[in-house]
């Protein structure tokens, strides 16, 4: 007979959240993680079966949990409305003091090696899924009028992304929150009227 699981599956991965926010993915071992968890390594793979199958229920933990503004933001009335409801809700999740600053998908994504360059790709597939989903929203408000004529949807994804990704970095470096809204209020500065 099969010995019932003695830890609690959720509460692993908001550890191993914590863990591969704080220090990325490939900083963040095995022994790191069955520490923090208070489990054996035997125990670990019963529940998770490798790093990399927890890496991935932290990602859509992180998503639902921490990035749930994204798909708000996708919903508001005007494009304008769309890059502010991103930047602001980015720098609002970067600059949280109940986690780690940043982003935990950037910190997981920035340094890699051979061993890990699996995970890159699949962590820039997944971006560019969420991409895709930013410039069909600016496409659909070019259509409707609600950007100029001239804009480039592609363009203003990009440089959307683009903010979203250097408030990450600044965050791990110590901007605050009031810091990353002056930039985005800066950035607004720059989108089409």
């Amino acid at each position: 007979m099969a010995r019932p699981r003695v830890f609690d599956i959720d509460k692993a991965i908001e550890i191993a959240t914590d863990l591969f926010w704080r220090n990325g993915y490939e900083q963040t071992s095995l022994a790191n993680l069955t520490q923090a968890m208070g489990i054996t390594p035997p125990s670990f793979y019963f529940a998770f079966q490798s790093k990399d199958n927890l890496f991935w229920r932290v990602i859509e933990h992180y998503q639902a949990t921490y990035l749930g503004f994204m798909e708000e933001a996708l919903r508001q009335p005007t494009a304008r409305g769309v890059a502010e409801g991103v930047l602001y809700g980015s720098a609002n999740t970067y600059s949280d003091a109940l986690h780690p600053r940043g982003c935990l998908i950037v910190n997981c994504s920035l340094p890699c090696s051979d061993d890990a360059i699996e995970i890159r790709r699949e962590l820039a597939k997944r971006g560019r899924v969420r991409q895709a989903k930013l410039r069909k929203r600016f496409r659909d408000a070019k259509s409707a009028g609600d950007l100029p004529p001239d804009s480039d949807p592609d363009e203003l994804t990009r440089f959307i992304l683009v903010v979203r990704w250097g408030m990450a970095m600044d965050s791990q470096a110590g901007a605050s929150r009031k810091d990353l809204h002056r930039t985005v209020a800066r950035a607004m500065q720059a989108w089409p009227r």
